[in-house]
Formats: C-alpha cells, sequence, structure tokens
C-alpha cells in the first residue's frame, strides 16, 4: 500500500525523495519529515506517513513529533547565542555564574567542561521524580548539591537528561530578563527566525498537531538480527548500577517510553529531551549557524568555538555511559568514526533516540534534519536518517560535479 508523501525537493535533490519513499518501503517508516538547506536554500522539505497509524492520521506539514536528544543541539544553540552576546564565557567556571554550584568539589569546572559531558554530572543521587522536575528551586538545590563521579575533564560520561537542567540554571542566572532556557530560545531564536520548534510541549498545542510516539520492542533491541548498538547499551537497564541506568532512567518516568505520549511529562521544558518539532524547525535553526548567523547577529568568535575540534578528556575517549566513542564540544555531539556526519570536524549537531537528528555543516554550508515517530534501535546511524544524509551529500556532489563540467566547458571556448 502507498503511503502519503507531500513536500517539496529542489532539482538536483530528487535522490532525497526517493530514498524518503524507500524508508517506507524497506526501513519501516510509519511518518516522518526530512528537511535540507544548501547554502543558505531550503532545497529538500518532505513529510509523509502517519502521525497516528492505528486512527489512520496522516502526518501532515505542521506535524511536530518529540525528538528525544535532539534537543540538545537546540539548547546548544540557544546557549551559543548568550555566548555571542557576551553572558556566557565557555571557558569561565560555572561557579561564577552560580555561585551555590560550587560545592562537592565543583568549584573549578567550566562551562566547557561541563558542555563535553566531561563534568561527571551525568546524573543526581535524587530521584527525580515529576514532583522534583517541575519545582525550579527543589530541582537546582539538587543540582547544586551534586557530587561529580569523576575528576572533572580526565572521563567523560553522556550527560544524558541532567546537560539541559546545567544549562538552563546557568541561563537564569545570566539573562538580563532571568529568562530560563526554553524560554531564551523562544523568545531569542524561535519567535526571531519563525521556526515552530518547542522545549517542552506548549498546552496551546492542539493534540491532533502531535506524532504519536511508537516505542521499539524490547526484543528488537535484544535479539536476533534487531541486536544492534542500542541493544548492547542497554543491556545497562538490567544494572541499576551502571552509569548508563543512572544517565538515562532518571528521572524515573524515562522508564516507560509510553510516558513521552504523555502530555504531563512531555510538558516540562527539559532541553535535553523534551524538544518538539519536525525536520524543517531543525534544518531551519542550524542553517542560520551554518551560514553565519547573520539574522541572530552571532559573533563570528561563537561560530569559530563551535566548530573547533572537540577538546578530548585526558584519559581516553570512550564514554562511560554510553560506551562508545561520540566526542561532545559545547553541547554538541561531533563527528568521529561511530558517527561520521558532515565533511568535516568543523560540523556539529545531535541525534536523539529512536533515529531523529540534525546538524550543521558549515564547510559545505549545509543543514539537515531528519524526525520520524517509529523509534529504532540505533544509538547513531539508524538506517532511516543515514540513508536520508547519504542522499543529501551525495546530491551535493553531483550538483558541485556538473557545474566544475560546465566552467571547465565555458573556460575552453
Amino acid at each position: 500500500m502507498s503511503v502519503p508523501i507531500s513536500g517539496y525537493v529542489k532539482e538536483g535533490f530528487e535522490k532525497v525523495k526517493t530514498t524518503f519513499e524507500e524508508n517506507f518501503a524497506k526501513r519501516k517508516e510509519v511518518g516522518a519529515s526530512c528537511c535540507v538547506y544548501y547554502k543558505g536554500e531550503k532545497v529538500v522539505d518532505l513529510w509523509g506517513g502517519y502521525r497516528d497509524k492505528a486512527k489512520k492520521q496522516y502526518w501532515e506539514e505542521d506535524t511536530i513529533s518529540i525528538v528525544f536528544s535532539s534537543t540538545k543541539g537546540i539548547s546548544s544553540m540557544a546557549f551559543a547565542l548568550l555566548n555571542s552576546k557576551g553572558l556566557v564565557d565557555y571557558d569561565e567556571k560555572v561557579s561564577t555564574y552560580w555561585p551555590a554550584f560550587a560545592h562537592n568539589g565543583k568549584e573549578n569546572i567550566t562551562i566547557r567542561q561541563l558542555l563535553a559531558h566531561q563534568a561527571g554530572l551525568f546524573t543526581n543521587d535524587k530521584k527525580l521524580k515529576y514532583e522534583v522536575l517541575t519545582d525550579e528551586d527543589v530541582l537546582a538545590d539538587c543540582l547544586a548539591k551534586q557530587k561529580p563521579y569523576w575528576n572533572p575533564g580526565d572521563k567523560k560520561g553522556y550527560h544524558a537528561w541532567t546537560i539541559a537542567m546545567y544549562q538552563n540554571e546557568i541561563c537564569k542566572r545570566v539573562d538580563p530578563l532571568k529568562k530560563s532556557l526554553h524560554r531564551f530560545f523562544k523568545d531569542e531564536i524561535a519567535d526571531a527566525l519563525n521556526i515552530d520548534f518547542h522545549i517542552g510541549l506548549p498546552k496551546e498545542i492542539p493534540q491532533h498537531r502531535i506524532a504519536q510516539l511508537i516505542p521499539f520492542l524490547p526484543q528488537e533491541a535484544f535479539t536476533g538480527k534487531q541486536n544492534t548498538d542500542l541493544g548492547r547499551i542497554m543491556k545497562g537497564i538490567l544494572n541499576p548500577f551502571s552509569h548508563f541506568y543512572k544517565s538515562l532512567l532518571n528521572p524515573p518516568h524515562a522508564l516507560n517510553l509510553n510516558n513521552f505520549n504523555n502530555r504531563k511529562y512531555v510538558e516540562i521544558p527539559n532541553g535535553s529531551a523534551h524538544g518538539f518539532g519536525n525536520a524543517r524547525s531543525i534544518a531551519q535553526t542550524y542553517n542560520e549557524f551554518a551560514t553565519g548567523g547573520k539574522n541572530l547577529h552571532i559573533r563570528q568568535e561563537t561560530l569559530t568555538a563551535l566548530e573547533a575540534a572537540p577538546i578530548h578528556p585526558k584519559h581516553g575517549k570512550n564514554d562511560l555511559v554510553l560506551n562508545v566513542d561520540i566526542p561532545f564540544s559545547l553541547g554538541f555531539a561531533k563527528p568521529s568514526e561511530f558517527q561520521n556526519f558532515g565533511v568535516n570536524y568543523r560540523s556539529y549537531g545531535s541525534f536523539g533516540a529512536g533515529g531523529s537528528g540534525g546538524f550543521a555543516d558549515p564547510e559545505k554550508q549545509v543543514a539537515f534534519g531528519y524526525v520520524m515517530n517509529k523509534m529504532g534501535t540505533h544509538i547513531a546511524n539508524d538506517p532511516r536518517e543515514f540513508a536520508l544524509r547519504t542522499a543529501t551529500y551525495e546530491s551535493i556532489l553531483n550538483l558541485e560535479m556538473n557545474q566544475k563540467i560546465k566552467k571547465e566547458e565555458i573556460s575552453a571556448v
């Protein structure tokens, strides 16, 4: 049965549309969107399938979905804007902006170390239940009192939930109007660029716009042909003392993926994982950064910092939570052998549980976004996202080769 697909691709990018269609035919896609900007121009904007397959409700142009850790890239672009405005110095100590943070060996942790997941604050000793997450004063106290699990800067471990909690507390203390991170993003980026992305699902967005998340089944992660990266990593779930368990499953509502279809939880404005948007909104945000940040007046010094190669911890590149090598810098994932996106180290982005993702490639001036509702079981390089990313760069390569041939023909005349 054919799946409804809508949208636009510019001439030369037809392969991306073909790949998008193949995702539904061959890779078990249910509902999704894909968007690509190239040299500041939107060249791909596709959506299709079902936002709720059980109810036969189509994925529409304005459908949005939870994107889990792809939210981190959006939050980190907001944080980069704080840096560009001179409100935060990446190499300053966190305690300079937040004196209460200087507890239990955290007094010398820098913003850069925190955003590189090297602070050892990947969890909290207190259970971050709903009542804690929705009480800003209680949550701030929990974060300030937490002791690092290692000497900051020595190792790294994925701060699955906590990284944006810390970003939020810093934002509230440095913004002249004391805005929270999600409010700063809305006012300074989303509204300024007319971007339909939200950190925490706003109450006013009607349910018919929200894609129904389809969690993967446990057996998909652990058995047979689906024994993927996530399957190996998720064995940490069986050990409540593991770094993986402590990082990804605190707050406790993360234990049940169906909770992310419950507005009670996803309306909490957590900038690590409660982002709602579509591929267009993600790509549009990255496009601003990939093409010089003129609309937001982003300083070149900030853009240069984002594009710099990551600074690795002293004692090895392996992530002690994810047990893979994913380098991080200033809140973003950077290209690596494990997940190679963009054309070189200057690229930066973020990818979410289940397969969503987005990134900026300043070298080629590419901004990419992909969002879906059927969760896959890869921690990186989800086959659907990877296929679309590959088709994008193959299209660009063909365009560049054709342009080169035309120039040579003109020169020969």
